[in-house]
This record gives C-alpha cells, structure tokens and sequence, in this order.
C-alpha cells in the first residue's frame, strides 16, 4: 500500500476565517483539503456552494478534494469544476447514471471519486471501478461531523483493497466518519490510504494541526 495522505475536512474549521484555516492545514503538513458540499436534501444539513469554494482557491496549493453529498449531481458538476475542485466525488443514489456523471467529471480533467454510505453496498461501484480515481467509504451518515466510526466499514475497505489489487487499479481508498487515533492503524491496516479528519485534526491537542495531522498518518 502506498503512504497514507491525509485530507483534513473543514467542516470542522472556524467557518469565520475558511480562509486562514486552510493556509494553516497546508503549513501543517496535510495532503489534500476536503471539502464537504451538502444541499439539505440529499442530507440533512446545507454547507457551502462552488462561489465559496471558487473563493477559497487562492488560499492553498493542495489539491482540493470535493465531496459532492447533492441531488440531482449530474448538471453540478460543471460549477464545481471550475470552481477549482480538482478531485469531484459523488454518490451512486444522487444520479441517474453513475458512469455518464463519472465521464462528465474527467471532462474537465478532474479526478473522479465514488462515495459509498454506510448502507450502500460495494457493488455499486465496481462498474466504474475502472474509470474513477477514488472511492470514498462513508464510516458514518453523511450530514454531520463529530459522529461514531462504524466498525463495518472496514470490511467495506477490506472488500475494495482485495478489488482493486486484484485488478491492478490504481484507485485510491478514501475514509471519512469518526477517524481517529485510536482507529487510524485498524483503517490503514484495512486497506485505505486517504484519511478524511475533522474533529481530531481541528480539536485534539489543543488544536494543534501539525500534529494531530502527523499522529493520525504515523499512529
């Protein structure tokens, strides 16, 4: 397995100062910037929309990691794109076509990721296994941060590891729900190999960023 990248999600930031938050996370030593878009009706909560992220691009290098949670996504994903998203992950429920969507995303030369919900099944994605860049394993309901990490969704990286080495993809593991330290090793261990942390980078060690990010990628 490659090295673990680590994607700091800043629904857990200070949305007040978005700007300087991110310019600290990449100080700090993170890979990636995850970025959480809700529309209050594919899930039950509404964040931020491609102006805010076309605004925010000026403020990192890193590569901005976009996690579509809209439904219908399709006629989207085109706002986001040129809003300076440069990896667009969408869910199989929130389109009528995964593979058209999946095509439409590496139009724009972004790379495409695939979110899997608690409840969504492996194989959902493995038709467009070999389109895509990513695979997102939702170890929580999508909506909220600060939740519980879902034991299960290991074997849901377990499945995709085996999947994906198996067919010499070069498809990424993404994690987003509940990671921590005390978890992180048992996650890796399984398999993924990007970390998505809200509440333990932001809020862990008196909010110490650097190092939270390089517990959560050693420990």
């Amino acid at each position: 397995m490659s090295s673990v990248k680590i994607s700091p999600s800043i629904l857990s930031a200070d949305f007040s100062k978005l700007g300087s938050e991110i310019k600290d996370l990449e100080k700090a030593g993170a890979d990636l910037i995850h970025i959480d878009v809700m529309d209050g009706h594919f899930v039950p909560n509404i964040t931020i929309g491609p102006e805010i992220i076309h605004k925010l691009r000026k403020y990192s290098s890193l590569p901005f990691d976009v996690h579509l949670m809209i439904s219908p996504v399709h006629d989207f994903i085109k706002n986001f794109a040129q809003a300076g998203a440069d990896i667009i992950t969408i869910h199989p429920e929130a389109t009528d076509n995964l593979n058209d969507s999946v095509k439409k995303i590496k139009s724009f030369n972004k790379k495409a990721g695939v979110s899997l919900n608690p409840e969504t099944p492996v194989n959902k994605v493995i038709p467009v296994l070999n389109l895509i860049d990513l695979v997102l394993v939702m170890s929580v309901n999508p909506g909220f941060g600060g939740q519980e990490f879902i034991d299960s969704s290991l074997d849901k990286v377990k499945q995709l590891r085996q999947e994906i080495d198996n067919r010499k993809l070069k498809v990424q593991i993404e994690i987003d729900g509940g990671v921590s330290f005390e978890n992180s090793m048992a996650i890796k261990n399984a398999g993924a190999n990007i970390l998505v942390s809200g509440n333990t980078i932001f809020k862990e060690n008196n909010g110490n960023l650097k190092k939270n990010i390089q517990l959560l990628r050693t420990n």
